[in-house]
């Protein structure tokens, strides 16, 4: 999966759009007591993402991959 957009939310998720245009939701808080996630609990350090399409990574280091996003993000329903 290619990850067109990617925004964090409130609450450690992330809105994710693919490239076929499934949008849904991430959520990180479960991976926030790993080493190398904890410095995204500082709300500002979250928001600090950037997207490299097949991956999305933060200023701290911390990073997940396209195939994680898609293998646990709830995907929105289409109207």
């Amino acid at each position: 999966m290619r990850l067109v957009e990617v925004r964090p939310q409130d609450d450690f998720i992330l809105y994710v759009m693919s490239e076929n245009g499934e949008t849904g939701v991430f959520d990180v808080s479960p991976y926030l007591n790993s080493e190398a996630f904890q410095p995204l609990k500082n709300k500002e350090e979250f928001k600090k993402i950037h997207n490299g399409e097949y991956f999305v990574e933060w200023a701290c280091g911390a990073d997940l991959s396209a195939d994680t996003i898609e293998a646990r993000w709830k995907k929105h329903q289409a109207r």
